[in-house]
């Protein structure tokens, strides 16, 4: 993330009433329009049917060792994904 000075976008007003409240510190000013996860890239997509097929070979009998191994994940990850899934079910 690149930062931008205050005093290149912001009116001196508005940098005067911002330092009452945080002066000389950096802060985050999150979008107006906050678009969800995933939703500008493949990757919501991507790990949904990676789930998905991890929960499928568990369905199989794959172990969760097996399963872990495989993806490149913890245990505790896979059983993690199979809960969630589980639950949107």
């Amino acid at each position: 993330m690149s930062y931008i000075k205050a005093e290149e976008i912001l009116p001196k007003e508005v940098i005067e009433i911002i330092q009452q409240y945080a002066s000389g510190v950096n802060i985050y000013i999150p979008c107006k329009e906050k678009k969800e996860w995933g939703s500008q890239t493949d990757s919501k997509a991507y790990y949904r049917v990676r789930n998905d097929k991890i929960c499928e070979m568990h369905r199989q009998g794959k172990s969760v060792r097996d399963l872990a191994y495989e993806y490149a994940l913890s245990e505790k990850s896979i059983r993690r994904i199979l809960r969630e899934t589980r639950r949107s079910a």
